[in-house]
């Protein structure tokens, strides 16, 4: 199954004591990154969600934003420090007994105080095992988005082997016809310079500037490494590293091709090819 690298999902539960959120996204990469963005109060939960990325994913930049917002009735709930308050007042009380000058504290100024008031503790344990299930409904939803983007890269991958199968038989159809135009090349030029040629020499000759610019071993590894672009596609591991690597061969056969034949109609098809080639190789890029 042909996956893309590039997608979005975000899942939401609601649970007793809040609400969980997992927005991911992931972005092509060579290997498999995972960046995870967890409050401190949920990083007893971090080798979990590795864990489920990991087993789900196989290559990808992968960004895991959690969010969490508690309900309102647990929200508004506060401690007060009150050995802290109680410190604070006794201090506060002994500072202004030495100065009638010096201004008391105000209730405001005392819950202000750094610690002197702080929410609940919640004990998170007790619903890491919903974050966990919201994550893998987000990377359902993620796996689902990047097998859709995987098959239009498919498709498009597809077609653009049929082209090239195209042109590769029409290099194949215009070797004759550029042989045939080697051997009067070679003969106007003797022509030209007048001189009498041993015929057996003259055919020497050809068949080793034939056998230099002979073009049939490039062809059949060109429409070689077109069928395995192919059969690489029906696999249902991850393929991007192999495709990638059929690119990089395919594209030496056309440069190849177009270095060989002096033929306008061959080097124009060599061009095309690389375009073609070129075209896969972007989108390949991004398959996971």
């Amino acid at each position: 199954m042909i996956r893309s690298m590039t997608a979005y999902a975000r899942q939401q539960i609601h649970t007793k004591v809040g609400d969980i959120l997992w927005e991911l996204k992931t972005l092509n990469s060579r290997y498999l990154e995972i960046h995870l963005k967890l409050n401190e109060e949920w990083r007893s939960i971090e080798p979990d969600v590795r864990s489920s990325v990991s087993s789900r994913l196989n290559r990808g930049k992968v960004e895991c934003q959690f969010r969490f917002k508690r309900n309102d009735e647990t929200s508004s709930e506060l401690i007060l420090n009150e050995t802290l308050c109680n410190t604070l007042i006794e201090t506060a009380d002994q500072v202004a007994n030495k100065s009638d000058k010096l201004v008391a504290f105000s209730v405001s100024d005392i819950l202000r105080w750094p610690g002197m008031v702080s929410e609940p503790e919640q004990n998170m344990s007790e619903i890491s095992p919903q974050a966990i299930q919201c994550l893998e409904k987000a990377l359902d939803e993620l796996v689902e988005t990047r097998e859709r983007e995987g098959e239009r890269i498919k498709a498009m991958i597809v077609e653009r082997c049929e082209q090239m199968t195209e042109l590769v038989s029409q290099v194949r159809a215009r070797i004759p016809d550029v042989r045939e135009g080697l051997e009067q090349k070679l003969k106007q030029k003797l022509a030209d310079i007048d001189i009498n040629v041993d015929p057996n020499r003259f055919e020497q000759e050809l068949v080793f500037h034939l056998q230099r610019l002979d073009v049939a071993e490039e062809i059949d590894r060109l429409q070689s490494h077109i069928d395995e672009v192919k059969k690489v596609l029906d696999r249902e591991d991850s393929v991007g590293r192999r495709l990638d690597f059929l690119m990089q061969e395919l594209n030496r056969e056309a440069n190849t091709l177009g270095s060989k034949v002096s033929h306008m109609d061959i080097k124009g098809i060599s061009v095309e090819l690389k375009v073609l080639i070129e075209q896969m190789r972007e989108q390949i890029q991004n398959i996971e």
